[in-house]
């Protein structure tokens, strides 16, 4: 059987892949703006949310999950890439080494606290934006929308700052950063909502899907249920 793939998804998945990549890659470093403390990461990651929620309004629950655990893979790729490459001995005509390995790698406490926090907050996002477009019968989008964010962001920020930086930072400026980057994260979503809601409607023209998940399954491991 002839199967196409939609454009707008994939290029929704790209994108997605790639932020996620990047966030990764910029969340080790700390930044302090004003009297806040957070990550790097903040300035791409939240993209991913936005496209979770545009892929579980269009598409619903199964695509999203499919999205979800590319990018998770795309992810786990890129690290391995980047700690090989770190691992191969360097040219002794090249003394950059040791910031090439303090720039790019991670820890695997690190490693694992993001990857964890991910799969939770993410598939906290579009499980929410699913069963709250079914009880809204499809209205009320910008609201689902920045529920989904808060609740996704909140549990993706109380796993990662604990399990990444406990016992290294004090409690008092963990527990600051994972209230601040949970706000601030959410705020980017509601800043971004004119483009967001543009998006949805246009995505939908295109595709002409609008999908409600009335008997779907939420297990996150049914990967070929699509």
């Amino acid at each position: 059987m002839k199967q196409s793939v939609n454009l707008a998804f994939a290029l929704l998945g790209i994108l997605f892949c790639v932020c996620l990549t990047l966030a990764n890659i910029l969340e080790v470093k700390i930044v302090s703006v004003g009297a806040l403390t957070i990550t790097a990461g903040l300035i791409v990651f939240p993209i991913s949310y936005i496209i979770n929620d545009c892929v579980a309004e269009v598409w619903g629950y199964r695509k999203a999950r499919l999205l979800i655990w590319a990018g998770f893979v795309a992810n786990f790729i890129a690290v391995a890439f980047i700690q090989l490459a770190i691992w191969l001995p360097a040219a002794s005509s090249w003394p950059h080494q040791e910031a090439f390995a303090a720039l790019f790698g991670l820890t695997p406490r690190i490693a694992l606290a993001s990857f964890l926090a991910f799969l939770v907050g993410s598939f906290i996002n579009a499980y929410v934006m699913s069963r709250m477009k079914l009880a809204s019968r499809g209205r009320h989008f910008s609201l689902r929308a920045v529920v989904s964010t808060l609740l996704g962001e909140g549990a993706d920020s109380l796993l990662f700052f604990p399990l990444a930086f406990g016992g290294i930072l004090p409690a008092e400026t963990i527990g600051v950063m994972i209230l601040s980057q949970t706000l601030l994260k959410s705020a980017y979503e509601v800043v971004a909502l004119p483009v967001t809601v543009r998006v949805v409607r246009l995505v939908k023209r295109y595709s002409g899907a609008d999908v409600y998940d009335d008997k779907v399954s939420y297990n996150i491991f049914k990967i070929k249920n699509l």
